[in-house]
């Protein structure tokens, strides 16, 4: 069976994609994410980085998204960044719970490890055990040392995120783990760079993973269009066409 696409933006409310760009005229920043969930399938959210988000909010945005629709969370910044996965145990849990409340639309939860801090497999180690099973997990590592940690990720089954960026090397042509987890953080994607993406996301459902995709936000609005030609050109390699 193949896998699902879910693709999207990092972040939804931006005030530059108004008045036409991407949100129709007139729309309330209450009603982004409605709209936001009818057109494209998933969001990274990179504010629970930054805010440890109230049952409000998180209810607010479960109710506004569409069935089938996927919120993937930053992890907060106290779990990777303050505390750097040590003794996190009750962090994990806090924040978990609270992402709860998403239900169905709860993705991947993202946790990005600062570019300083090294593969230490005990602390590694240490961090999977807090995880609670069937939990998405996903990490991204910026630190050429994590490279070590494949085999310890696939034991536990953690995904590894790939980044596309301008600065960093080509991505390895196989995102590891049981889903794939895509950041595409280029400045410029041309229809060729995103057909020869949408290559790769489609061996990867073929194989029966799901892909969990994401474009950076643009004041021009280019992140939403992005998500949608990808998601074309998938489904017309997917369709033969």
């Amino acid at each position: 069976m193949a896998g699902q696409l879910f693709v999207g933006t990092s972040g939804f409310a931006y005030d530059a994609w108004k008045h036409g760009v991407f949100y129709p005229e007139g729309i309330r920043n209450d009603q982004m994410l409605e709209h936001y969930s009818s057109v494209l399938s998933s969001v990274e959210i990179i504010y629970t980085f930054r805010h440890f988000p109230a049952e409000s909010t998180m209810a607010a945005w479960r109710q506004q998204a569409r069935p089938g629709f996927r919120l993937a969370l930053r992890a907060p910044a106290r779990i990777t960044h303050t505390r750097r996965l040590a003794g996190v145990g009750g962090e994990v849990a806090r924040f978990l719970e609270r992402a709860a409340i998403l239900a169905d639309n709860l993705g991947p939860v993202l946790f990005q490890i600062p570019p300083e801090l090294e593969y230490d497999e005990q602390l590694l180690a240490g961090f999977a055990d807090v995880l609670p099973p069937g939990l998405a997990t996903v990490m991204e590592f910026r630190n050429d040392s994590w490279a070590a940690a494949g085999a310890l990720l696939e034991q536990r089954g953690v995904a590894v995120c790939l980044a596309d960026t301008d600065d960093g090397p080509a991505a390895p042509p196989n995102p590891p783990g049981p889903f794939a987890y895509l950041r595409l953080r280029r400045t410029e994607y041309s229809d060729h760079d995103l057909a020869a993406w949408a290559e790769r996301v489609s061996a990867v459902l073929g194989e029966g993973r799901d892909v969990y995709c994401y474009f950076r936000h643009e004041d021009t609005g280019t992140g939403p269009r992005w998500a949608l030609r990808l998601r074309q050109l998938v489904d017309e390699r997917n369709n033969g066409i």
